[in-house]
């Protein structure tokens, strides 16, 4: 399958970068390079900035009946197009075919979600305490051209929530997309140049992250930031921010605990965090991987989670019934064996996998191990990969402290028929998002996002789009 260069979108043009720099892009699965990405100059930026205040303009005076029908028609082409991304998304990131048509295809209703709410952006009349004849209004404005970083995990999907949010506000964006996964991003942005997106409404560049971040933050014309990624980068971003009083919408690392009481159905809870596990070869930041099993059920989870791991079918994205493919770079691999030789020296037992797959690609087999004491690496940084990290509990209110133990809070997932568990487990567990008895599911409608250090703000719900607009007071005297 043909894979493409990617070249920067500007001012609604396609185009190289000024100095022809561009940079190779690598399939995951075999190591070898497919395809070139453009590599934006200070020259490119300038001109994409200039584009993005321009088209703020455009946008932002723009009706929202006017904005949703772009939004509704890039919504479809994503949706026709979505059989024709999805091999694209497979040889520059890894993941399943299956699992890149899906991402695609959840793109078009993220963006058609979010062309519906930029209807309900309302204002509202307070009425004045002194003076009737006064009309006192707060109106909500976009807050201008909005600045977005987004990682290479989910190239298309870490986009699409910020420019749909964005875009329904009535603010421009320009998104600084990851090198090593251009091509999804790119057809995101074509299917809003196709349905007659303004130019400079969306601009697209790539190149070097820490001189873009560096040029971008600080620039007067860009007025907000989002970012998607690690924790201490978007601390960086976050505080390079700060320092020029730019609003940011941080989504960053998690490290998912998973709490399987004893009245847990255990063939659910292996069903639906197993596959939340090895989903996109665990590189996933809601994925579930501090796994607290109650000392009753840990043995029978233990096995169940090993045998489902032990079933997957681990290849090229592209081969037909691969169920999880390779991780996305060789750092990957080179952590996944950091945070196994640790574990094993710290006497966790290993279950199922541990070793990489293979010497070419970046293959790792899926991993159960128990027993993992609570010094263990694993047991304390986001392992970002197919590895599955379990340990006992007899009290719930030990199981939700440890939980509760590290400074990310983005998701967490539980297991129980009690409704006093659930209840407890609902109000104490200190993260973002909390799915009990079931798979993730995040959506367009429901805020998306965490607490502590795994960032503010969301980018899901009508909090999305609150995040991109400005809420102003003006009272009127009828004079």
């Amino acid at each position: 399958m043909s894979y493409p260069n990617t070249q920067l979108f500007i001012n609604g043009q396609w185009q190289d970068a000024a100095d022809g720099r561009s940079l190779a892009v690598f399939n995951p699965a075999t190591g070898q390079e497919i395809g070139r990405v453009a590599h934006a100059s200070k020259v490119d930026l300038d001109k994409a900035l200039e584009a993005a205040q321009k088209g703020f303009e455009t946008w932002r005076d723009m009706t929202a009946a006017d904005r949703s029908k772009i939004m509704r028609k890039a919504a479809g082409l994503m949706r026709e197009r979505a059989g024709e991304i999805a091999p694209l998304l497979t040889q520059e990131q890894g993941k399943p075919l299956a699992e890149a048509k899906g991402e695609a295809l959840a793109a078009a209703d993220i963006i058609e979600w979010f062309a519906e709410e930029g209807f309900r952006v309302y204002g509202r009349i307070v009425p004045s305490r002194g003076n009737l004849a006064v009309r006192q209004m707060v109106l909500k404005d976009p807050v201008g051209p909005v600045a977005a970083f987004t990682p290479w995990n989910f190239p298309i999907n870490q986009v699409v929530r910020k420019v749909g949010a964005a875009l329904a506000a009535g603010c421009s964006m320009l998104v600084k997309a990851p090198e090593e996964t251009p091509a999804g991003p790119a057809a995101l942005i074509k299917a809003f140049a196709d349905a007659g997106i303004p130019p400079g409404v969306l601009g697209l560049v790539y190149g070097n992250p820490a001189e873009i971040s560096s040029y971008l933050i600080p620039h007067p014309v860009i007025r907000k930031i989002t970012f998607t990624g690690s924790t201490p980068v978007g601390k960086q971003l976050a505080a390079m921010a700060g320092q020029h009083m730019k609003r940011v919408t941080m989504e960053l690392g998690g490290h998912a605990p998973v709490i399987v009481c004893e009245d847990a159905d255990i063939a659910l809870a292996v069903k639906a965090a197993g596959a939340a596990k090895f989903r996109n070869a665990g590189q996933v930041c809601i994925s579930p991987t501090r796994f607290l099993v109650h000392e009753s059920v840990k043995q029978e989870f233990a096995q169940t989670l090993a045998k489902y791991a032990e079933g997957l079918k681990v290849g090229d994205g592209l081969a037909e019934g691969t169920q999880m493919g390779p991780l996305a770079n060789p750092r990957r691999v080179t952590a996944m064996a950091e945070f196994q030789a640790d574990a094993e020296k710290h006497g966790a037992q290993v279950l199922t996998g541990g070793k990489r797959i293979g010497d070419s690609g970046n293959f790792w087999q899926p991993t159960v191990l128990v027993d993992v004491p609570l010094q263990a690496k694993l047991f304390n940084d986001e392992p970002f990969g197919p590895v599955a990290g379990i340990r006992g509990f007899t009290d719930l209110n030990e199981a939700i402290k440890e939980a509760n133990r590290l400074s990310f809070g983005l998701a967490g997932y539980a297991f129980t028929k009690s409704l006093k568990n659930a209840d407890l487990l609902a109000r104490r567990v200190e993260v973002g998002m909390l799915w009990m008895n079931m798979p993730a599911m995040p959506s367009a409608e429901m805020p998306f996002g965490g607490i502590k250090d795994s960032g503010y703000g969301s980018e899901g719900g009508p909090e999305a789009v609150d995040a991109y607009l400005n809420a102003r007071a003006v009272a009127i005297a009828n004079v």
